[in-house]
């Protein structure tokens, strides 16, 4: 009776992901991360409880530094695993400006996490929160009194989303849709902006053991904006003892992106990564800072081992 359910569920996960993919209208591109790896909550809702402990991310990235305007982006995330061990509960917070345009999306996860062969765990997740979008068009205008010009844009809306994550020992693989429903933004009685954010992420990570000392973890990850052609980041890190970790990034024709990681105690890490635009991007703006701080407070003892 369970893996009726369990196939159940599953099938219609992926048939919402599916409708999400086949859905044509214009895009509002969601943060970019250069630490995704670091930072799952905010990607994929199944990864709630994934760390088997209470956990908490803050991140902050400055795009293009020395740039009037330039993207700014903060996120806060939080999860854990309640008893008996098969759901998580999780919060991320993400705010995000771009010139005149402050978004901020507040999201509650739940996940469900099966134990699966070969030791492994296929978690199920879904989200629900509001988005918050803010557009001071007024103050490009100086003094301009014209009423027709001095349309700001203050809007509040639900939204859900999906996603799936698998995991083990060595590698891990994920597939989201942070937003499954459309947007209308009646912005005068003579002018609707119609929005649809269809942002689909997929997501995968493997750890090669080199020695006692050494690992190598290299990670991809799809990003898919409706209208938009389909972008990719490439990274490659060389782990030492579990504690220090370095690596290099590629972010299709945008960015060449070095990262670096510090594991100080058992609980607590601290992430920075450094993008130098490349090509088109690079005549046009300038580097990109991220700097995370996560907080592991507990172990919490599962049926099955943690990738972690």
């Amino acid at each position: 009776m369970r893996r009726r359910q369990y196939s159940l569920i599953v099938r219609l996960l992926v048939v919402t992901l599916a409708m999400a993919l086949a859905g044509n209208a214009a895009a509002q591109q969601s943060p970019q991360f250069t630490q995704f790896m670091l930072n799952n909550m905010v990607l994929n809702p199944a990864y709630a409880g994934a760390e088997e402990a209470l956990s908490l991310t803050v991140l902050t990235r400055s795009q293009w530094s020395g740039v009037d305007g330039a993207p700014s982006t903060q996120s806060f995330s939080a999860h854990t695993l309640l008893q008996p061990q098969r759901v998580g509960l999780g919060l991320a917070v993400i705010r995000d400006q771009i010139g005149v345009h402050k978004n901020t999306n507040i999201r509650t996860n739940y996940a469900y996490h099966l134990p699966v062969h070969n030791r492994g765990i296929l978690s199920l997740g879904l989200q629900a929160g509001v988005t918050s979008l803010k557009s001071d068009y007024a103050s490009l205008l100086g003094s301009s009194s014209d009423p027709q010009l001095m349309t700001n844009i203050n809007k509040t809306f639900l939204g859900f989303g999906a996603g799936i994550y698998y995991r083990t020992t060595r590698w891990c693989a994920g597939l989201s849709v942070p937003e499954l429903m459309s947007k209308t933004l009646n912005v005068r009685d003579t002018l609707t902006v119609r929005l649809r954010r269809t942002n689909v992420l997929a997501y995968a990570r493997y750890s090669f053991m080199l020695n006692e000392f050494f690992d190598v973890e290299p990670a991809v990850i799809l990003k898919y904006y409706a209208g938009v052609p389909v972008s990719a980041d490439v990274n490659v890190n060389v782990v030492y003892r579990k504690a220090l970790s370095a690596g290099l990034s590629y972010r299709k024709g945008e960015s060449v992106d070095l990262l670096l990681r510090f594991q100080l105690t058992p609980q607590l890490q601290l992430g920075y990564a450094y993008d130098h635009p490349i090509r088109f991007a690079g005549r046009l703006s300038s580097a990109s800072h991220e700097l995370m701080v996560g907080y592991r407070f507990s172990d919490i003892q599962m049926d099955v081992e943690s990738p972690r």
